[in-house]
Formats: C-alpha cells, structure tokens, sequence
C-alpha cells in the first residue's frame, strides 16, 4: 500500500493507515515533515455541525431528501455532519425531525454519517432572520421536549435576549444539548450572561447577530471576549479574510461549517431554502432582495480557503475536524488515532481529493 502524510494527534507521520471493521487499528510509520516530501495528506474526514440541504435538495423537504444530501456532501470530504433545520410551522419540524430521527439510525452506503440535528430556530429573533422564513417564536419547553422525542437534537440555535429563553439555555444545556447564540438583536451583557447559562458557540460567526461597536460591543463582541467555540462560514463571502483572522486569534476552537443549501454542488439556478426560493449565481446563494442565504460552500473549498489565507495545513484540519467533533463531544470522530472512526480524506498536493473513507467504507464518489 502506498504511503502518505498521515495528520495524527501527535502530529504528521510517513506512513500507512491500518482499518478494521470500521475503526483505525493503527497508524504505521514514522515522524516527518511533509514539506520534505510530495506524499499524499491523508487528514481526517471534515465533520460539518450546519448543513441545509446539497444536491438540489433541501433538508425540510424530509426523508426523500436525506440520503441525497450525504451522499453529494461525502463527495467533498464531510464524512459526518449535522442536519439542520430552517424556521418553520411547528407541524412542519416535527415531521422532519420525526423523518431525521429514524434516517439517524442508519447509514446508507456511500454517504456521509448524520449524527443527529441542528435545530436552527425557531427560537431566534424575528429582527434578525437572516435567511430564515419568518416564523420566529419564543421556545416552550413543552414544544423542546416534543423535539427532543423526535430525534437526536445535537444543538440549538437561539436569540437570548428573548424573554424566558436564558432558562431554557440553563436546562437545556444541563442535559447535553448545545446551546447557539444566534440570529440575535442581544446585547454583549446578554451574550456574557448566556455563556454563564451554559451556552457553548456562536451560529455562523459575525453573521445575524449584533456586531461589535467599541463603545456597544454586542454579541459579536461577547464571541471574540469570552468564548472557547463558534462556528465561521469561510466562503470568503459570509466573512472578510481580515475578520475571519481576528476570530481565529480571539476564539481558540473555533471551526468552520458550511451552512450549505440545497445549491451545494449543482450549477447556478434556483432552489428550495426551507419554504424560500433562493438563487446560486457567482458562487453565492441570495434571496431576490440580495440577502445572503445559506452558501454553496464544501468542506474540500473550506479547507483551501483556510489555507488560502494563512493556516497551516494541519490547523485548517483541526478547525474543520476536530474541533467540531470535540465540541460535541465525539472523541472517536475528527482524528486518525486507533480506537477512532476509520473517517478520512486523501488530497493531493494542490489540496484536491482524490479518496473519501466513511467508517471503513471506500466512497466511490467519483461516479457518482
């Protein structure tokens, strides 16, 4: 078997890696520098916390929709990834989240793994939707607990500022459950006050929230100062480079995610973004007054993006593998160690794809 510049925990090894019934069994080899050779990277599979839909189809339209969307994202690399919801009547999540709950228990072949769902709204402010259908509502814990009964909700989007929600955040995150700041009008004060309530990351960084101001310094403000995770879009769109620099300084886990549409991987034309119909034109997804709405963004291009503005090779891995998976707490996900998920990535040296590896399965993505 071939060698590569295999990306480790403990840093990079000249070697080969070992796979047994879907688990690495061993990484053999030995120290290097890949700079000192033309070898393969061999990096662990990206793992994508927010991911709308991919492959012309978007994750509300439900069960018929999901193994599309992992299959087109596996062909870029994410070999695990949460689905996430857009705004929407109640009735209307929880058919999807019923549909997701039972999809969450299998993994077709030749598909990315969904470990459970990002609930994005509806508990966010209807002054800041974004991109998101307006149909913004304060959270009952009642409606949560319904949810929760549905499927593996792995994080929660939420504004706040909005009454009530800081005990939800509390209960929450007390069992488990990843609370977001996001698509929110709050206030630096309340963005501190969430994090002491158990609120653990930021939705898609600087994006739908209250900006930083040197005298208001608002919830992006409360990111920069106090937290350990947040998540960034690196489209080159969503974020400036020099803004996206400040975050990674400021923020020490921060990871990327997509936020990809149903747009990801087709050519430019409309599509389905929740009930909105959005439009892929010049490497963006927009709404018909111009708004931003979800990206057409892969994790491959993420991680060339990273690179493109500075991060070494293995820190851009780290951001688009292993700190997701630690930020849920998956410590057999986001790294090539024995005992972990044989989930890995091959790229040439112009950072391009050449294999994808789903727990010990070989993705034949190129005919897809």
């Amino acid at each position: 078997m071939s060698e590569d510049n295999i990306l480790t925990p403990h840093g990079w090894i000249r070697g080969r890696l070992v796979h047994h019934e879907g688990k690495v069994s061993a990484v053999e080899g030995v120290p290097c520098d890949p700079a000192d050779n033309d070898l393969p990277y061999l990096l662990p599979g990206f793992i994508d916390l927010h991911v709308h839909g991919g492959g012309g189809k978007d994750i509300m339209e439900g069960r018929s929709a999901f193994e599309t969307i992992t299959r087109t994202h596996v062909r870029f690399g994410t070999t695990s990834l949460l689905a996430t919801t857009m705004t929407a009547p109640v009735e209307e999540i929880s058919r999807v989240l019923g549909e997701l709950g039972q999809f969450c228990e299998q993994r077709p072949a030749g598909s990315a793994r969904v470990l459970g769902v990002h609930l994005e709204g509806p508990y966010i402010n209807p002054g800041k939707l974004g991109a998101q259908p307006n149909f913004a509502h304060t959270a009952l814990m009642a409606e949560v607990e319904e949810y929760l009964r549905l499927a593996p909700i792995r994080v929660i989007t939420i504004a706040p500022e909005i009454a009530g929600h800081d005990d939800l955040i509390r209960a929450l995150s007390q069992r488990g459950v990843r609370m977001q700041i996001g698509h929110t009008l709050g206030s630096y004060e309340e963005g501190v006050a969430a994090l002491a309530a158990g609120a653990t990351s930021f939705t898609h960084l600087y994006n739908a929230m209250s900006p930083l101001h040197h005298r208001e310094p608002g919830i992006v403000g409360a990111a920069l100062a106090h937290a350990k995770y947040a998540e960034l879009i690196p489209d080159l769109l969503h974020v400036h480079p020099g803004a996206m620099r400040v975050a990674l300084r400021s923020i020490p886990c921060l990871y990327c995610v997509t936020d990809s549409t149903a747009a990801a991987g087709m050519p430019d034309g409309k599509y389905k973004l929740g009930s909105h119909t959005v439009t892929k034109c010049l490497g963006g997804v927009r709404l018909a007054d111009g708004t931003l709405a979800g990206s057409t963004l892969t994790m491959d291009q993420a991680l060339r993006n990273l690179v493109k503005i500075g991060l070494p090779i293995n820190e851009a891995s780290q951001r688009l593998s292993q700190f997701p998976a630690d930020y849920l707490g998956l410590e057999q996900r986001g790294r090539l160690q024995p005992g972990s998920f044989a989930d890995c990535v091959r790229l040439d040296r112009s950072l391009h794809l050449t294999d994808v590896m789903v727990e010990g399965e070989t993705i034949d993505f190129k005919n897809a």
